[in-house]
């Protein structure tokens, strides 16, 4: 049984994201890069199939720059076997369909039974990646589940929607996305740590893939702009007529 957790590195959610406004990206430098918390949910999910099935093997794939060999280690120091790193001078900047279709290439290469990813990222949280791939791959696709259970030929969970729940399952090979509430994930011991160092990390490029261009066409940012520094609020001080100051300020602006 082999599980491949998709993963990617963000900015550090306690910082300020902050876009580059020549190219209209994410400027990635001006903050700490770590693993994207919900891809460390999705390796949880994927780490407790592993631990009651100790014949399993759980793989970590990233799409990204050389930079996230770092986010990677820390992935492997939690209990995954080893990771795959795609990186491309081609990729950068790429959008959720160039992206998807390099995961889908890697995916066909290392081979895989079940592909586990977070519903969406903390930064760019367009949360279609997933169903990307499946629909390159041809595979069944679960999305946003709050619970999952694996077993050695299926995958099924729980899935919210407006008004309920839904029961979903399917036939491996597929493809799930969890969220928030799946799984707390683990954290790494000491001894974890210094195996992550000698774990493989294998770097791929489209020539190891066998691919010329990962996506035909992809979106182009045409222009960008900065968020404008916030208006300082009206202080109301209280001279005897604060109050009636108030409703008016809650009435002028719809607020009551």
């Amino acid at each position: 049984m082999k599980i491949v957790v998709l993963a990617k590195e963000v900015p550090d959610t306690e910082d300020e994201r902050i876009l580059d406004l020549q190219t209209g990206l994410l400027d990635r430098v001006a903050s700490d890069r770590i693993p994207d918390e919900i891809n460390e949910r999705a390796l949880e999910v994927a780490l407790r199939f592993k631990d009651e099935n100790k014949g399993a093997e759980v793989v970590v794939l990233c799409v990204g720059p050389a930079q996230s060999t770092k986010s990677l280690r820390k992935l492997l120091s939690m209990g995954a076997d080893s990771a795959i790193h795609v990186a491309d001078d081609g990729l950068a900047g790429a959008d959720a369909s160039a992206t998807s279709a390099a995961l889908a290439a890697a995916l066909s290469w290392t081979g895989y039974d079940l592909v586990v990813a977070g519903n969406e990222s903390t930064d760019g949280r367009g949360g279609v990646v997933p169903a990307m791939v499946a629909e390159r791959l041809g595979l069944p696709l679960l999305p946003s589940l709050g619970t999952a259970t694996i077993t050695s030929s299926s995958v099924s969970g729980m899935v919210g929607v407006e008004g309920g729940t839904l029961s979903v399952s399917a036939d491996l090979p597929a493809v799930i996305s969890v969220t928030e509430r799946a799984a707390e994930a683990r954290f790494p011991n000491f001894k974890e740590i210094l195996k992550a160092k000698k774990k493989s990390l294998q770097t791929l490029g489209r020539s190891d893939l066998g691919v010329g261009s990962f996506s035909p066409t992809r979106s182009v940012m045409v222009s960008a702009n900065g968020r404008p520094p916030r208006a300082m609020g009206r202080k109301v001080v209280d001279e005897g007529n604060a109050a009636a100051e108030l409703a008016d300020f809650l009435v002028a602006g719809r607020l009551i």
